[in-house]
């Protein structure tokens, strides 16, 4: 039996042929990501806003409205409610008590589910989750200098393995898939918390490994095909680890996929920056990372020794049939 391919191995995509738009498109979705990041701001779970948080899920449809006013009227301070996909669903966030009683957090959290239960019979009262501001901040700035620090770091490590231009570019795309995340979780105001910010390191992983996939196959044609102009050179590496691409994004997609339509709702928010990061980050490789190159005039004979690339004699280059 014929292993299945899902990309044929003579498949020559002119990729680059494309650059300035898909160029285009990434810096307009870049701009427009960091605006709504600072217009609409983000839906911050208790993990960075500080508070208390209680999912339940209800029998029937519930009024937030409603629901809102009877959760107050238990003087726990402004309530929020947020649904979860469906009027069943909802997650009720309170402050955090302002008594020194490390009990009256307790208290609160019981005179909320004593109502839910007395006023919706069968409603199921998830765990509560209580941070108080100041570690809530703290996560916050932790989380933030997290993903600076990884992007810095993983940049400098491709610039010291390959040539300036490639750590320049990886840096640029890692940038790209965060800020689109980002500006995704701006526009839908998803609950941006800790499992998000985990998503968005995966995210930075899975991307760094798709481009180092492509810079390395890169690097490896530049000293075989030494007088192939570079647009040719980057297209046939992006078709010849294509097959890669797609089958690892691929698979991992459908797993998501399935993940985001039955898995439980505390996850949706990471399985949806997850599902959004590989799509993104899959582009990003193939039309952002390697274009940069071309603009930065990244050269054939890059990786040449200093003496051949000065006009001492060199091995005779390869080229293609």
């Amino acid at each position: 039996m014929r292993p299945l391919k899902l990309v044929p191995d003579n498949t020559n995509i002119a990729f680059l042929k494309y650059r300035t738009v898909a160029m285009a498109l990434s810096i307009g979705l870049i701009v427009g990501s960091i605006a709504l990041c600072f217009i609409n701001g983000f839906n911050l779970g208790v993990d960075f806003a500080g508070g208390q948080s209680v999912r339940v899920s209800f029998q029937q449809p519930v009024d937030a409205v409603k629901l809102r006013e009877q959760i107050e009227a238990l003087g726990v301070g402004e309530t929020t409610i947020q649904r979860f996909g469906n009027d069943r669903d909802v997650a009720i966030r309170t402050p955090v008590p302002e008594s020194s009683d490390p009990a009256a957090a307790d208290r609160a959290a019981t005179a909320i589910k004593t109502t839910i239960e007395k006023n919706y019979p069968g409603a199921n009262v998830g765990s509560v989750q209580s941070v108080s501001p100041k570690v809530s901040q703290e996560l916050f700035r932790t989380g933030g200098t997290s993903l600076a620090l990884a992007m810095l770091a993983i940049a400098l490590y491709i610039w010291f393995r390959f040539e300036w231009q490639f750590g320049v570019g990886a840096l640029f795309a890692l940038f790209h898939d965060v800020a689109l995340t980002l500006g995704f979780f701006a526009l839908t105001q998803l609950e941006f918390d800790l499992n998000v910010v985990a998503a968005i390191l995966t995210i930075i992983g899975y991307s760094l490994n798709d481009t180092i996939v492509v810079y390395d196959r890169i690097r490896e044609n530049m000293r075989k095909y030494r007088k192939m102009s570079m647009e040719e050179l980057l297209n046939l590496s992006i078709n010849e680890t294509l097959s890669r691409t797609v089958a690892t994004s691929l698979s991992i997609g459908l797993v998501l996929t399935v993940l985001l339509v039955l898995g439980p709702d505390v996850m949706f928010g990471f399985v949806a920056a997850m599902l959004l990061g590989i799509v993104i980050g899959t582009f990003s490789s193939v039309y952002v990372s390697a274009a940069i190159l071309l603009w930065l005039r990244l050269k054939p004979d890059s990786f040449l020794p200093d003496d051949v690339r000065s006009g001492g004699k060199a091995k005779p280059a390869t080229e293609l049939p």
